[in-house]
């Protein structure tokens, strides 16, 4: 809506026949049409639709005929927003919306955001319609819809976020990546992690267990690798009990013995 655009100029003076036959046949009042995306500007974040039911239309007193409404342009969109959050998803030429059609004229209030007067008296009119993205017809069903869980998902399902009664999962097949300044994870019983290679790449590497020890099918184990390497700019520090131990011997308490023969043995290290 760009300042005091009638219904003809949304539409384009060519199509005044048309107008004029909706206008005699109370046809020209819009409560609610599905239509197809023909193009998204993402600037303005508005779209072209073209409605898909056509009118029955007798034009210039010819016989009655099935008339196509032109495409309406600038059409403002909706997606869920409230208070300092947006959910938004890419629109596509294509995508199926329903457009609904307010009473009155809303250029003044589009372009200000703020209660207005109307610029033009008119209800219900192709010039003010919203296009409401995510109805779809049969053609274009969901496959896979889930009827037990909230899923954030796409068309494929091969990548999606779901929320069951006691489960979330995150499945992808691609990559997941977080970004964040501090990152918590806090798990009440276990927390698992199954990768065939694990990167972990800081300055500093800490592993807390309050209990000193990870259990392996059963046996109190340290760490067990091929290989294992630890690095960090300020050295590598490794806090346990008294029970931390490498190959069955402590590393906290143990002894050597001193190098003369004498029998003698080192302090704890």
């Amino acid at each position: 809506m760009i300042n005091n655009v009638s219904v003809t100029n949304r539409l384009g003076g060519a199509n005044e026949p048309i107008k004029k036959a909706l206008d005699g046949f109370a046809f020209r009042m819009k409560v609610a049409a599905p239509g197809i995306i023909m193009a998204f500007d993402a600037e303005k974040q508005t779209v072209k639709v073209q409605l898909c039911i056509r009118e029955k239309i007798s034009i210039n007193g010819k016989e009655f005929e099935d008339i196509e409404i032109p495409v309406l342009k600038d059409v403002p969109i909706f997606m869920p927003r409230a208070g300092h959050f947006v959910l938004t998803m890419p629109i596509a030429v294509g995508d199926e919306c329903l457009v609904v059609f307010s009473d009155n004229c809303m250029d003044a209030w589009w372009e200000s955001g703020k209660v207005s007067n109307q610029i033009e008296r008119r209800r219900h009119d192709l010039s003010d319609g919203f296009a409401l993205l995510g109805v779809w017809s049969q053609p274009h069903k969901i496959s896979g819809y889930s009827v037990d869980s909230a899923v954030l998902r796409n068309l494929s399902n091969n990548s999606y976020v779901e929320v069951k009664d006691d489960t979330i999962n995150i499945i992808t097949p691609l990559t997941v990546n977080v970004e964040a300044n501090t990152v918590n994870v806090n798990a009440g019983n276990e927390a698992h992690v199954t990768a065939p290679i694990v990167n972990m790449d800081c300055t500093s590497h800490r592993l807390n267990a309050s209990s000193g020890s990870i259990e392996d099918t059963g046996t109190v184990k340290n760490i067990t690798a091929t290989t294992i390497n630890l690095t960090g700019a300020g050295g590598v520090i490794i806090n346990g009990g008294a029970a931390s131990s490498i190959d069955g011997k402590t590393f906290l308490t143990h002894t050597h013995t001193a190098p003369d023969g004498g029998g003698t043995t080192t302090g704890v290290n």
